[in-house]
């Protein structure tokens, strides 16, 4: 498969041989579900918390007697049945939300999500992004000039000037 390279002014400069294995993959919509499902399950925080009967501030004394009053049995106003009580199940913080994820799936799904991308044509290689200074109006510009509107930069070294740049910059 080849891959199109543009330069900074987003003009055709050359073409790059790219694996087969990883850009001419089938779509498959449902492992890339499970990856995105996963993700998000792994970024929650547990942090939920929900009081039981016993942690309830309510005192322990019976609401009314026992006989005579046409109500049913009620030892004390804590209990799930009443408002303001504890719930019977509650919640708790170090409940775990994470879902593992298979290598060989992870893999497998972002190779599916790149195919689809080249398909679409909104896979783009440039040729080199320099920028003078560590401004963000600069990168702005090239982004403006290539015709990209959200970016996810993937260099073989680190660019001070590239990373101080794009930082401030939305869907970047």
């Amino acid at each position: 498969m080849e891959l199109n390279v543009i330069n900074d002014q987003g003009q055709k400069a050359s073409t790059l041989n790219a694996s087969d294995a990883l850009f001419a993959r089938e779509y498959n919509e449902a492992l890339i579900h499970q990856l995105v499902v996963a993700y998000q399950a792994n970024a929650r925080s547990g942090n939920r918390k929900q009081l039981t009967r016993a942690e309830v501030h309510h005192s322990t004394k019976k609401p009314f007697k026992q006989k005579g009053t046409g109500n049913a049995r009620a030892g004390m106003t804590s209990s799930p049945l009443w408002r303001g009580g504890g719930r019977i199940f509650p919640n708790s913080p170090d409940e775990n939300f994470s879902q593992k994820v298979n290598k060989k799936m992870h893999r497998a799904g972002l190779r599916s999500i790149y195919s689809q991308l080249v398909r679409e044509g909104r896979l783009m290689v440039v040729e080199e992004i320099v920028l003078e200074a560590p401004k963000t109006k600069l990168l702005a510009e090239k982004f403006k000039a290539m015709g990209l509107d959200s970016v996810l930069i993937i260099t073989d070294t680190v660019d001070e000037n590239l990373y101080l740049a794009s930082r401030n910059l939305a869907h970047v």
